[in-house]
């Protein structure tokens, strides 16, 4: 299969970049979208050329660190699927695909398809962690979970924070992202004692970096888990119960 790829190139933060275009020719069908630009980069290096520069780690859609916008969708037009699960087949044989950062205030570009996500590293330095002592690990067995909530927390428990929720939103918010943290925590007996607490700090670190939830809905659309906005509901509802409770305490500012 061949390809015309229209890639953005940017140096560096302060670098104001462009597109650049690229042949991907003789290109297998059944090669991920990141093998693809594998090969373009082989053959770049082979010119003497800069290789594009994108990010990624496990390639099995486990670490969320390779999101790319491809054709001006986050992780391309498969749902439910990371870039690096992506396969050409997906494509039509001479397709042009334009293929950009995650564009977001929140998260500047690097270097060429690299963004900077660590604003999500804040909002999980906040909060999202069980910080009570509670001695050696108990038997698994001995707290009882009941069935649906135990489903609900491992569903929340799938997001790998890749940011294509962020990337996808009009407003460039975090609400999905911050939710399926909060909640995956809340709901399980373990993260009872700081579930308060925890829902606060995060929400208002949250704040300062991003924009704003108005249900637009695109952040559940290009999750590569399936993630679903009823955590945002629960978020929300979780905040306002923990403010009139009077349990907030002020933000960690990282």
């Amino acid at each position: 299969m061949d390809f015309t790829l229209h890639v953005w190139r940017q140096k560096s933060r302060n670098d104001n970049g462009k597109m650049v275009t690229y042949e991907a020719k003789d290109i297998s069908s059944d090669a991920s979208f990141l093998e693809m630009l594998d090969v373009v980069n082989e053959r770049l290096n082979e010119k003497g050329e800069e290789g594009i520069n994108f990010e990624h780690d496990c390639r099995e859609g486990i670490c969320g660190s390779c999101g790319v916008m491809i054709n001006g969708e986050a992780h391309g037009p498969m749902p439910g699927t990371a870039t690096c699960q992506l396969h050409m087949r997906h494509f039509k044989d001479g397709d042009a695909i334009y293929v950009e950062p995650f564009r977001s205030r929140a998260f500047p570009v690097i270097k060429d398809l690299i963004v900077d996500r660590s604003p999500f590293d804040k909002i999980i330095s906040s909060g999202g962690y069980i910080s009570v002592n509670t001695g050696s690990a108990p038997e698994a067995n001995l707290i009882s979970v009941p069935k649906d909530i135990a489903e609900n927390a491992m569903d929340a428990a799938e997001c790998i924070g890749c940011g294509a929720c962020v990337a996808q939103c009009p407003n460039g918010a975090a609400q999905l992202f911050t939710s399926a943290k909060v909640s995956h925590l809340g709901l399980l007996p373990q993260g009872q004692a700081e579930r308060d607490s925890r829902v606060v700090r995060m929400v208002e670190v949250m704040e300062e970096h991003f924009g704003s939830c108005t249900n637009y809905g695109e952040c559940e659309a290009v999750c590569p888990k399936g993630i679903s906005i009823d955590f945002i509901a629960r978020m929300n509802r979780d905040y306002i119960g923990a403010t009139f409770k009077g349990k907030s305490q002020p933000a960690t500012k990282i």
